[in-house]
């Protein structure tokens, strides 16, 4: 079994925790683990895995990788970077493709979303069995979920009648139906043809290509010229191809329903029971949270007084709430989000307002994660700002100069080794350099501990995009 992880799409309905930058697999379930890690974890607790495949965002693969990293693992590792998204069609027949030419056309794939949750991993681990039979005999399987309420927020699949077209463990697939209204979605909660889609599939690498050709002609072609035109490389004891941008951005956008599901007669889902949860709004992160008497539930540092119904999340700062119900309050370091807890599946509509406006609120938190390690932006104003800075163990920021910012570092803790100019510096806690505008420079972290530091930033522009890479460790000049 190769298992193809995809890791895409902004969560915007979980704004502002989920930005484009640190979208929903990235959010922590608990205190241990995110979302993408359980979904890697759940993997490889599968019997006879071979590989794991992760496609993804190009601008996402350091924070992936180190998603891994920090858990233990002997898998083989495989990751597929696309200059941009284009739907779930694309992003699974490039993996079919790079899976077929490492394993060859017989080689079986289980496609898992990389923001799902799933309680009950013995059913899960049975389902995946019962999909590997089906999809040896060449059918494509996806795996239907009983629905317990009249969701309008999840697809449906309708299954036939028919025991012919029926396997022990697999029905054939009837019809694909995309989100109901709420009378439909009720009619079909009381009967026993329909499940809701779960959005996992298993097949031959082989199979979907060919059902792809067939139904999506358009897709398969693009997708095998920006595969060819690709470049592949090796990440430690990893590979990574990049998706070639300019014959992707010709790549039709589609999902995998749309372009082969609905229009294969070679359909099979496997009905199971899993404790699966699609984690799309606020409504649903909250149903993780145990209420109190009062159906409130909170994480972090909450008050409540007076209040029924409510769902506060404060990490960071004392969130008081006195007098409310049903009202869910989301708070972070850079945005605060108050809302109807009936109305949660609309917070995409103000991420939307501001992406339109421009800014970066849609986009990044205060912290913002890169190759290095990370930066903090503590305090701006005109002409300055603050940072703190961390950059991990043996790793460097790229040779770099700026137009119109000066820079000064002052080292919290480690040690930092920085070219200025025509000067090499190693400095230590408390020992500072001035950086002016104009000069090339580098920070470099030469320790086994991390290394802190602020950076006070001076000067009439201060964007990040005011940068000239000369060298850069990760390939971003």
């Amino acid at each position: 079994m190769h298992i193809v992880i995809v890791s895409g799409g902004s969560g915007s309905r979980l704004w502002p925790v989920s930005r484009e930058a640190n979208p929903k697999p990235f959010i922590k379930v608990d205190k241990e683990f995110s979302f993408l890690q359980r979904t890697f974890l759940r993997s490889l607790a599968l019997p006879n895995i071979e590989s794991v495949t992760t496609v993804t965002n190009k601008e996402l693969f350091f924070r992936t990788e180190d998603e891994y990293r920090s858990l233990e693992h002997h898998c083989k590792l495989h990751y597929i970077l696309e200059p941009f998204g284009r739907n779930t069609a694309p992003a699974i027949a490039s993996a079919a493709l790079e899976i077929r030419a490492k394993y060859g056309d017989d080689a079986l794939m289980l496609i898992l979303p990389a923001d799902h949750l799933i309680e009950n991993e013995d059913k899960f681990q049975e389902a995946v069995l019962f999909a590997a039979e089906a999809a040896q005999k060449g059918e494509l399987v996806t795996f239907g979920i009983k629905p317990t309420s009249p969701d309008t927020g999840f697809g449906y699949i309708e299954v036939t009648t028919d025991s012919e077209q029926s396997t022990h463990n697999s029905i054939k697939v009837k019809r694909f139906v995309e989100k109901p209204d709420i009378s439909t979605a009720q009619q079909y909660v009381s009967s026993d043809l329909f499940y809701w889609n779960a959005g996992m599939f298993c097949f031959k690498s082989g199979s979907l290509l060919n059902e792809l050709e067939l139904h999506s002609n358009d897709i398969f072609l693009k997708i095998i010229e920006a595969y060819d035109k690709s470049v592949a490389s090796n990440v430690d004891n990893d590979t990574l191809l990049r998706l070639d941008e300019e014959t992707f951005f010709n790549v039709p956008d589609d999902s995998i329903d749309y372009a082969v599901m609905e229009k294969s007669s070679n359909v099979s889902v496997i009905p199971c029971d899993l404790g699966w949860k699609d984690i799309g709004s606020w409504a649903a992160m909250a149903d993780l949270t145990p209420a109190d008497n009062y159906g409130n539930r909170s994480i972090g540092k909450v008050e409540v007084e007076e209040s029924h119904n409510c769902y506060i999340n404060s990490p960071n700062r004392l969130t008081a709430v006195v007098g409310l119900n049903d009202i869910f309050v989301i708070d972070t370091p850079d945005a605060l989000l108050v809302t109807h807890k009936d109305k949660s599946q609309s917070v995409k509509k103000v991420v939307a307002k501001l992406k339109a406006r421009g800014g970066d609120l849609h986009q990044h938190h205060l912290t913002v994660h890169r190759p290095w390690g990370t930066y903090t932006v503590l305090e701006g104003g005109s002409n300055f700002k603050i940072k703190r800075i961390e950059v991990k163990p043996n790793a460097s920021l790229s040779l770099q100069m700026h137009h119109h910012r000066n820079e000064h570092w002052i080292v919290v803790s480690g040690t930092a080794k920085v070219i200025n100019g025509d000067m090499d510096i190693l400095l230590r806690t408390n020992e500072s350099t001035y950086i002016p505008a104009g000069h090339c420079h580098r920070l470099s972290n030469p320790g086994v501990i991390p290394l802190v530091m602020i950076e006070v930033q001076s000067g009439e522009y201060l964007e990040e995009d005011d940068i000239v890479r000369f060298e850069d460790t990760y390939g971003r000049c």
